[in-house]
């Protein structure tokens, strides 16, 4: 899924499109409403979306220090926006580059990992009420990739992924 759309149209001087990426542009396309519509619902729905799963985790770790719980939710803030955008691009490299690194590095930094990890739990509970799962099929893997998930994921396959 990187950069989908730099890929099709990169050599569009020299070539055609392969009937592979003329299908897969084609499904892009078509489900380009539909990501529209997604991200509309993230956006105007994020203040509801994040402040039931920040509810949740304050009544979940009630010992946790406030500025680590606020913390936290700030960083679940722009993982939502960066998620968001990513999905409607279709490009993981929007969350890899300007996400995953730095805030994977912040959250070991103040110790937040369990935090983070419930407050993940939290969101994504909330989002599949909110979005359905239809949505979150094209929302999901952006999220798993923001949540560190894809990487446990891979390891437990057996794969290496950078």
């Amino acid at each position: 899924m990187t950069s989908f759309l730099d890929s099709v149209f990169h050599d569009a001087e020299n070539r055609y499109l392969k009937p592979e990426e003329l299908k897969n542009l084609s499904q892009y396309v078509s489900s380009l409403p539909e990501r529209l519509q997604i991200y509309r619902t993230l956006r105007d729905r994020e203040i509801d979306i994040l402040q039931w799963a920040a509810d949740q985790l304050q009544a979940a770790m009630p010992q946790e220090n406030p500025e680590l719980l606020e913390r936290s939710v700030k960083g679940a803030i722009l993982m939502l926006r960066y998620c968001a955008m990513a999905m409607l691009m279709n490009d993981d490299r929007i969350v890899r580059e300007r996400y995953v690194g730095w805030f994977s590095e912040l959250s070991e930094v103040y110790g937040m990992k369990a935090i983070d990890a419930t407050l993940y739990q939290y969101l994504n509970q909330r989002l599949n009420q909110i979005l359905g799962s239809r949505a979150m099929t094209l929302l999901e893997p952006i999220l798993s990739l923001a949540q560190g998930r894809e990487l446990e994921t891979a390891s437990l396959n057996g794969k290496a992924y950078r």
